[in-house]
């Protein structure tokens, strides 16, 4: 990702609001952000995996056993992820989805994705 492209900034404001909301003991506030950081830095690894971690957080506040587990899986998958060149367009990395499964960008966030390509 670009310093200073819209994608970069956007997944910077996603992630500081989502630390903003756990640190206030919001974790259901942070989930819907933390989602959109996933698709917005996904295919960065070290974006991926800080997302993937805040994750794992969030459901640790929430006491929500099964997406406690998806994201230990998803934190073992994303390197492999990585390396295989199989990231999931459009993913937002909760365990309420496959981890394999493309899906559809919200038109916000379309154009963000192709933002720092030349």
């Amino acid at each position: 990702m670009t310093p200073g492209s819209q994608r970069a900034m956007a997944f910077a404001a996603a992630m500081a609001e989502a630390r903003h909301h756990l640190a206030a003991a919001q974790p259901m506030a942070a989930m819907p952000l933390l989602q959109r950081a996933h698709v917005l830095g996904q295919r960065d690894i070290g974006l991926h995996l800080r997302v993937h971690l805040l994750m794992l957080r969030a459901a640790w506040a929430l006491r929500d056993g099964r997406e406690l587990r998806g994201q230990l899986l998803r934190l073992v998958l994303t390197p492999i992820g990585h390396l295989s060149g199989r990231l999931p367009l459009g993913n937002i990395g909760t365990s309420d989805v496959s981890p394999f499964e493309p899906m559809a960008l919200p038109p916000d966030m379309a154009h963000l994705l192709h933002d720092d390509k030349p």
